[in-house]
């Protein structure tokens, strides 16, 4: 007996849903592409998850399920706590990544269509095209006809998740390399509509729409490829320069409409940006980048400055107008790797508050786990250190240091750190030691350690480390 057949067995509660409504056809469907899975599970996997007995199939891992959900009373309430249970046997599985069990529970689960409750029964296609797409997309014994099947069918269940269906459906495709079909998919889409409901739905139509210009732009970029291979008096240059503009108009009137909508478009944004760029419509690039980072509507997302930071370096922009982008990414994500760069801008500019600042953000860097490693960040802030008491700023290196003085020894200037650092990195661990020696004085863990070591290559730097230490340390201001 298959699990399929026991699934359906009346002391589960599994009720037959009746026969006149149009879902049936569409279960007996599902159940015919359901079973490919199920028959797909070889007699060995089937003889370590389940036995015969005399009373029929057992199943240990659902025994104890089977029988809270087998003592029902009537038959809505028993098939309203099957379809209850199933659901929580599938959600289960799939935590457990058990894609098998997952499909098998799948089958039954199905006759929710059927479901006496209307609420329950217009949710449930959302539900079981979410759970169906995801075992589908992990079962070792699934393929992409099957997904293509399950999701062809599962559009024409409830008209209000057809979209939705048939972006994420896209969206597989082009997860494996199905680009013509995934357009294609993407093209019906786009003609749909069904009476006053297509409006409520103008967000997903206008992804679908950018999801095709997405597509119409890669085809774009390999042409731009194609074409910087070409000599330019050549007659196949002035075709294949037609063609780009072709497909350019068509990706940016789907990529334009979707970027003027608040939301997070890094993809689109810079697809299209790209292309105006070619074109030489740099005011339009610098335009569409600069509402897609300031435009209070939209919500804050470092990228957006960050491609502007570019874009405006490509211009070769000036230097207070790079800083104040950076200036706001540093706010965002103070620790990202623009700000080294960030750094050296505020460190050539000629106003003391951006020198100020330029310290403030190389200790705002090393405040991070993911930089204690950075020895580009230590070798900026041990040199920066010295010309800013060399300069008689004291006050900023000691208010900076205030706030971390209580953690950042342990942080970073641990007697672990010092050795680990050493066998590592003895370059980093140099670096670090006359940052530690300055901040924390000649007593520190760090830098007694490092002070000590005998090396032949680092013997003359470790020298100079001890007398810099001694000369500009705050912990003995002076000496």
């Amino acid at each position: 007996m298959t699990l399929s057949r026991f699934l359906s067995r009346r002391q589960f509660c599994l009720l037959p849903p009746p026969p006149h409504r149009p879902q049936a056809l569409f279960i007996l469907g599902m159940s015919d592409f359901s079973e490919e899975l199920i028959k797909s599970t070889t007699e060995d996997d089937q003889g370590e998850r389940c036995e015969l007995s005399g009373t029929g199939m057992h199943f240990p891992w659902l025994q104890k399920h089977i029988e809270t959900v087998a003592t029902g009373g009537k038959k809505e309430k028993d098939f309203a706590q099957t379809t209850s249970a199933c659901l929580s046997f599938i959600q289960e599985a799939l935590l457990k990544h058990q894609w098998q069990q997952a499909a098998e529970y799948m089958h039954s689960y199905l006759q929710v269509l059927e479901d006496s409750d209307s609420c329950k029964r217009q949710a449930a296609p959302e539900i079981i095209w979410k759970l169906g797409s995801e075992i589908l997309y992990y079962h070792p014994k699934s393929n992409v006809e099957a997904f293509n099947t399950f999701a062809d069918r599962m559009k024409n269940i409830g008209v209000m998740n057809y979209l939705k269906i048939s972006l994420q459906h896209a969206l597989y495709l082009l997860h494996h390399g199905m680009l013509e079909d995934a357009n294609r998919n993407l093209s019906q889409a786009e003609t749909w509509r069904y009476g006053e409901k297509s409006s409520s739905q103008e967000v997903l139509i206008n992804l679908i729409q950018a999801y095709k210009g997405l597509l119409q732009y890669y085809a774009w970029s390999k042409k731009k490829m194609e074409l910087s291979q070409l000599d330019k008096d050549d007659y196949a240059y002035n075709t294949a320069s037609q063609n780009m503009l072709d497909h350019s108009w068509k990706t940016s009137v789907n990529l334009g409409a979707l970027i003027q909508i608040p939301g997070v478009w890094d993809p689109f944004v810079k697809g299209y940006v790209e292309m105006l760029e070619f074109y030489g419509d740099q005011d339009g690039a610098r335009e569409v980048l600069t509402n897609y980072a300031y435009d209070e509507k939209f919500p804050s997302n470092p990228n957006a400055h960050i491609y502007l930071y570019n874009f405006l370096k490509r211009e070769k922009a000036p230097r207070e107008k790079l800083i104040s982008v950076l200036k706001i990414l540093y706010q965002i994500v103070p620790s990202h790797k623009l700000m080294l760069e960030f750094h050296r801008l505020l460190r050539k500019s000629e106003k003391e508050e951006h020198h100020k600042l330029g310290l403030e953000v190389l200790f705002g860097v090393l405040d991070f786990a993911g930089c204690t490693k950075n020895i580009t960040a230590w070798k900026y802030l041990a040199k920066y250190l010295r010309q800013t008491l060399m300069g008689s700023h004291l006050a900023w290196v000691q208010e900076e240091w205030s706030s971390r003085k209580n953690w950042w020894p342990g942080f970073h200037f641990s007697y672990f750190w010092a050795k680990s650092d050493w066998k590592e990195d003895k370059a980093l661990a140099c670096e670090k030691a006359l940052v530690a020696g300055v901040l924390s004085g000649k007593g520190c863990r760090y830098f007694r350690y490092i002070s000590k070591q005998d090396h032949q290559v680092f013997r003359k730097k470790i020298k100079r480390m001890k007398k810099l230490v001694k000369k500009y340390s705050i912990v003995n201001p002076g000496l």
